[in-house]
């Protein structure tokens, strides 16, 4: 099965990998099994126990699912990658949580130019099983994907608000749904798919509600023509929203969300170009869940540490700064798919694809696949065009800081409030985020201001496009103590298998964050 770890071939055990993958989705998929193809030796890990990553997210087997294709357009595709990965020699890792990347010195004899990486990881379903992992690979492919967007509103944190994101993969994964009237809010694309998948699941969808215009796709209009496969998407998800007469109220948000124990309704009301709320325009809507989202935010803080240089992308979020052949700035890793800006999962089966041919050709000395290469450089280019226009679509205005009210939590792990961070800045001298995070403690918590970010950079900012400061963290992911002292003494020949660790300290349970 694809979806099970396989012992590695054709190479000793202190050996490193040709290549590691990290990232099972669309991208870090197309990449294992071409580089497989071509004779590489490939690890692929994934935090998850599945492939497909956040896009085909499918029912576990025992959920008893006949149809999980059901709720997905392309799955052929991965249906394709899956049998592929099936006859290949890759080694699938699931469950493997990657939270570091170091390397040994650069070594520019070799092929790949750039020494071993050694791939450390925690294991388990949520990163707390009891054997930490290292892999070492002469080349990395980064296929880590992207995480939800969330800006605050007064009573965000009520039970019944979820992640738009989140929705479908409670309906993808778990075949449930957060509730039965569901508003669906924020800004992007991802709406329109949400909106129509709930409507397919039999929930009641009352309002569709976008903070941009569609307009805005017009002002590209050969990047739009260059794309059509993107226009044929739109009008299926629209023509499913028609048939059920779902209203698409754009220039539009959600600024309140009313209930006691949870959601009982929302306020919709009318944005200026600037996303400021329109006085009196407010609309009260009775519902038992909101889906909200406000786009993505490519996921590279393993790059980032290593620094590799990154570009900043129309929406104030930044991603990996590519070569034509997806390669980092770092040389021996590579990227694909939305670690290099979110543009759908097409986009990241092609990037995935060239990366590995581009690796493939390091590796053995000399191109392989030159038409190949060439055909699918072309098609990123076209993709990749369309994907900044559509984030420039949906950039969030400065305006949307209004909707907040001084007692609205902004950063939900330390529970630190708006008034708060506008007084650091007002008052105590804040000019970003990272100078508010150390007044506040805002962005110190668990998630390490993945959801918090944005909106303390924004408000730092005195509601300018600021942006969440690109730190470099020596971790990706929160490590107990006890995986870090199963390095001590480690010797990364040791080998791609994963390894034991059987004298684990007591106190494992301690966790360290950056």
């Amino acid at each position: 099965m694809p979806d099970s770890p396989s012992e590695p071939h054709g190479h000793g055990a202190a050996e490193p990998y040709d290549l590691a993958v990290i990232g099972a989705g669309p991208a870090g998929l197309a990449g294992a099994v071409t580089a497989a193809e071509l004779g590489l030796s490939v690890a692929l890990l994934d935090t998850t126990t599945h492939t497909g990553g956040q896009f085909y997210r499918h029912p576990a087997p025992a959920s008893g699912a006949t149809r999980p294709e059901a709720l997905h357009h392309d799955w052929s595709a991965y249906a394709a990658l899956r049998r592929r990965l099936a006859r290949s020699e890759v080694r699938h890792l699931p469950a493997h949580h990657v939270w570091s990347l170091t390397r040994d010195a650069v070594d520019t004899e070799s092929e790949a130019g750039a020494g071993i990486w050694a791939v450390h990881a925690l294991t388990g379903p949520d990163g707390g099983g009891e054997r930490p992992a290292l892999v070492r690979a002469r080349t990395v492919l980064l296929a880590t994907g992207a995480y939800e967007r969330q800006l605050p509103f007064p009573g965000w944190t009520l039970p019944g608000v979820v992640g738009a994101g989140g929705v479908q993969a409670m309906l993808k994964s778990g075949l449930v749904l957060p509730g039965r009237r569901i508003v669906v809010a924020g800004s992007g694309p991802l709406l329109l798919a949400v909106a129509s998948s709930l409507c397919a699941a039999g929930a009641q969808v009352p309002a569709v509600v976008e903070a941009s215009g569609y307009l805005r796709y017009g002002r590209h209009p050969r990047t739009l023509a260059a794309n059509p496969h993107k226009a044929v998407e739109a009008l299926v998800h629209g023509a499913a929203l028609l048939r059920n007469r779902v209203p698409v109220r754009q220039r539009s948000a959600v600024t309140e969300v009313h209930g006691a124990d949870r959601v009982e309704a929302v306020t919709v009301t009318r944005l200026d170009r600037d996303w400021r709320p329109v006085r009196g325009s407010g609309r009260r809507i009775e519902c038992d869940a909101l889906a909200v989202g406000h786009g993505l935010v490519p996921q590279i803080d393993l790059a980032t540490a290593l620094g590799c240089a990154t570009r900043a992308l129309p929406d104030g979020t930044r991603a990996l700064a590519l070569s034509g052949l997806q390669e980092t700035s770092v040389r021996g890793m590579w990227a694909a798919g939305e670690t290099g800006g979110v543009g759908g999962v097409e986009l990241a089966r092609v990037e995935g694809e060239l990366a590995a041919l581009a690796v493939a050709s390091r590796i053995l000395g000399r191109t392989v696949r030159h038409g190949r290469m060439r055909e699918l450089a072309g098609r990123r280019r076209r993709m990749r065009a369309f994907a900044d226009a559509m984030t420039a679509a949906h950039a969030p205005g400065p305006g949307w800081t209004r909707w907040l009210t001084d007692d609205t939590d902004v950063c939900r792990c330390e529970e630190v409030t708006a008034g708060r961070v506008r007084e650091a800045v007002e008052d105590l001298g804040a000019r970003d985020a990272r100078s508010v995070k150390l007044l506040t403690r805002a962005g110190m918590g668990w998630c390490q201001g993945r959801m918090c970010g944005a909106a303390v950079a924004c408000l730092a900012s005195r509601g300018e496009a600021g942006q969440p400061s690109l730190e470099r963290r020596p971790f990706a992911t929160p490590v107990p103590l006890a995986a870090l002292a199963a390095l001590d003494g480690r010797d990364v020949s040791d080998g791609p298998d994963v390894l034991d660790d059987p004298d684990a300290p007591d106190g494992s349970d301690s966790t360290l964050t950056t």
